[in-house]
């Protein structure tokens, strides 16, 4: 009798593999009404149904097979899993530029054991190393890793800590930061540390991957590459997220960390520059410019680091019929600034007007952005939008929603005379606003027009 390893597996499903004998880490041979699939067998997670088993299969995806319709299983062999990544030192090469990899959470990069199934993470300089020898290539690598969590879990107490670290690294002389991100709020973190950390010497680079290393089409190992590309070697100091361009592997792109938007939700080319160009492409090879005007590396160690930040600031989300409660509530919880998400040009319905009244009574800071994403607030065009002027509201041009709730939070944590907090907000630090957007930052690829289909067909996604 095999000795039992049914990792994470319960109830129906549970029975199953002890009925054929098969556990987890075998590769077996599952029969069923659908056809017979072969691959390794992956442990479940507590939070998992009973009804499914978990295979991956030869192409290195996961599969959930219904144990209703399993006819028969074998298991052809087993191999334990090792969950440690084999280290080698990672060469230091004279002459090649120092760059400092801050961990936040989340798999950096990983190595895929493809007897076992396992994935493993690596983070150490050894570890990424044997998972990505290609980095030392690049540049001589330190590796710190500061947090251990999912980036929905990233907030300010992370932020400050993280701008404090950079100040650091800048002072010690550093060449290029690169922190390693979970992809869901990357745009919110680079926002921050974009005020957070002002004037940098050294580029400061954001990345993330959309599908994990067990997965071929895993863009993971690409994107750390091009990330300590920019880190080292661009001339461009700012704080940028760098993210696949295109869907392909052709090239990165970096954006800049105020103007950029995470797009969809499992595409690798997720992340978008909104109302503006991409700052520049990235492969292994260069780095392309697209924008003329940065700001350039320099070799001083003179930064700004403003760790400031205010928890009392709500993002609220316009949508019809919403009642003047919804605002009353807020303020009733403390709240000291809002940032309104409003339709077309900036707008909310009249019913919350007496709200917003009572809320300007109480010195609640209040700024409008825009649903449509692209476009600037203009609440002169209309008399709503002059009347939430009237009653407190300031229009915050083309800020996108969710950096303008950044910004005011940043601001709110350094003061709250309504003039200085005005005047902050409206400054634009680094294009989070703008005085115009470019003719061509604004594209959506919408199939079944023409002139997209073709661009598509010849061109790429």
């Amino acid at each position: 009798m095999k000795k039992d390893n049914f990792q994470g597996y319960k109830g129906d499903s549970l029975e199953i593999l002890k009925k054929y004998n098969v556990r987890v880490w075998g590769t077996a041979s599952i029969k069923t009404h659908r056809g017979t699939f072969e691959g390794t067998v992956l442990p479940r997670s507590e939070n998992d149904d009973d009804q499914h088993i978990v295979l991956k299969i030869i192409t290195g995806y996961n599969i959930g097979i219904d144990i209703t319709t399993i006819e028969n299983m074998v298991e052809t062999g087993y191999k334990k899993a090792n969950y440690k990544i084999p280290e080698k030192e990672f060469p230091k090469t004279p002459g090649l530029p120092k760059v400092k990899l801050f961990g936040t959470g989340g798999t950096i990069a990983s190595r895929l054991d493809y007897r076992t199934g396992a994935v493993i993470p690596a983070f150490s300089p050894g570890e990424l190393y044997g998972a990505v020898p290609e980095l030392a290539d690049i540049c001589n690598l330190e590796t710190e890793k500061v947090f251990a969590v999912f980036s929905e879990n990233m907030g300010p107490k992370q932020y400050m800590a993280l701008a404090k670290a950079i100040g650091k690294e800048i002072e010690n002389g550093i060449d290029g930061i690169v922190i390693g991100h979970g992809t869901d709020t990357l745009h919110h973190t680079g926002a921050a540390l974009t005020f957070m950390v002002q004037n940098s010497p050294v580029p400061i680079v954001l990345v993330g991957s959309q599908r994990s290393s067990d997965r071929p089409s895993s863009d993971a190992a690409l994107n750390l590459m091009h990330a300590m590309k920019t880190a080292g070697h661009s001339d461009i100091a700012e704080v940028m997220v760098c993210m696949f361009g295109p869907t392909s592997d052709e090239y990165g792109l970096l954006h800049k960390g105020t103007r950029v938007r995470k797009m969809h939700s499992s595409y690798r080319s997720t992340f978008r520059t909104i109302g503006d160009t991409p700052l520049a492409r990235v492969s292994r090879k260069e780095i392309i410019p697209i924008k003329k005007k940065y700001n350039h590396r320099r070799k001083d160690k003179n930064v700004k680091i403003l760790p400031y930040f205010s928890d009392k600031v709500t993002m609220l989300y316009y949508y019809p019929g919403m009642r003047p409660d919804t605002i009353d509530a807020l303020v009733d919880a403390g709240y000291e600034g809002i940032i309104f998400v409003g339709t077309g040009l900036g707008h909310v319905n009249k019913e919350l007007y007496p709200a917003i009244e009572r809320a300007q009574k109480k010195g609640i800071h209040m700024y409008m952005t825009l649903q449509t994403i692209w476009g600037y607030v203009h609440m002169f065009v209309y008399d709503t939008g002059r009347d939430m002027m009237a009653k407190g509201i300031i229009p915050a041009g083309n800020m996108l929603p969710e950096v303008a709730w950044v910004k005011l939070s940043w601001v709110l944590g350094q003061t709250s005379d309504p003039k200085e907090v005005k005047k902050m907000m409206l400054t634009s630090i680094n294009d989070e606003i703008t005085t115009r957007e470019p003719y061509n930052g604004y594209l959506v690829y919408q199939g079944g027009v023409p002139q997209v289909d073709e661009f598509v067909r010849n061109v790429h996604k």
